[in-house]
């Protein structure tokens, strides 16, 4: 039953409002985390792989020696355990289907390539730090000039009121989990959008070996975003340059 996993989370909470809705379709009475989820997708369209709809399968379901990547490409079966992480994994699939598919395809293409190694290479490590960490931005032209700065006065301070005009998705399952116990240094890995498109063909259109390689991505303490933590409302709360820490300059 997975009631305990589901009474762990404040779904109130500002950066988990996208996925309430969904969340509020799994019963505490579901056996499992894998059986909750398809009972969830199963009430909206399909999502569909290469290999043919998706569906969320125990762990056990991974064969030995395969890798979980390359499973799920083809199988169209997500292995999952009963725990928070592979919850959160879940419900992001479903929300983004066409993202996550974008980034299986590039792993288990770079598995192919070159294998599971003892290290998992530039592209490899830049698609898990997507998967687990990014943060979406759409934003004012003044807020993202900030962020790249790292003016974190100006970014929660001086351009406060141009949060208003912003959008930040949490899309990293494993950011989700780790900000069920909220705590201030807490960071997202930030991709900057241009305003106004659609957060899955940006992806599909940009997410290419070369960009991730690049690593375009700017840390944000997400505590910090104004309207989702009470003790952000005083500016002294981003004085702290253990959690908001200055760009360093290029050696």
């Amino acid at each position: 039953m997975i009631g305990a996993l589901l009474g762990s989370v404040a779904w109130a909470r500002p950066w988990l409002q996208p996925c309430r809705a969904m969340a509020a379709g799994l019963r505490d009475d579901d056996a499992t985390v894998a059986d909750g989820l398809n009972r969830v997708a199963a009430a909206q369209p399909s999502v569909m792989l290469a290999a043919g709809p998706l569906r969320f399968v125990p762990q056990a379901e991974l064969p030995a020696g395969v890798a979980y990547e390359t499973h799920i490409r083809r199988t169209a079966c997500v292995p999952t355990r009963d725990n928070r992480h592979d919850l959160f994994n879940g419900l992001v699939w479903l929300r983004f289907p066409a993202l996550k598919r974008r980034l299986n395809e590039l792993q288990a293409t770079q598995i192919e390539q070159d294998a599971v190694g003892a290290t998992r290479g530039t592209v490899r490590d830049a698609l898990t730090l997507f998967d687990e960490n990014a943060a979406l931005l759409q934003a004012p032209a003044v807020l993202a000039q900030a962020l790249r700065e790292r003016n974190w006065h100006g970014l929660f301070v001086t351009q406060r009121a141009a949060w208003h005009d912003a959008r930040l998705t949490l899309f990293g399952h494993a950011l989700l989990d780790k900000l069920v116990a909220p705590r201030k240094p807490i960071t997202a890995h930030v991709w900057l959008l241009p305003q106004g498109v659609d957060e899955q063909a940006w992806a599909l259109a940009t997410l290419t070996p070369a960009f991730l390689g690049a690593r375009q991505h700017h840390p944000l303490p997400v505590l910090g975003v104004p309207g989702w933590w009470p003790a952000n409302e005083v500016p002294s709360f981003y004085d702290d340059t253990q959690v908001f820490r200055p760009l360093t300059p290029p050696r």
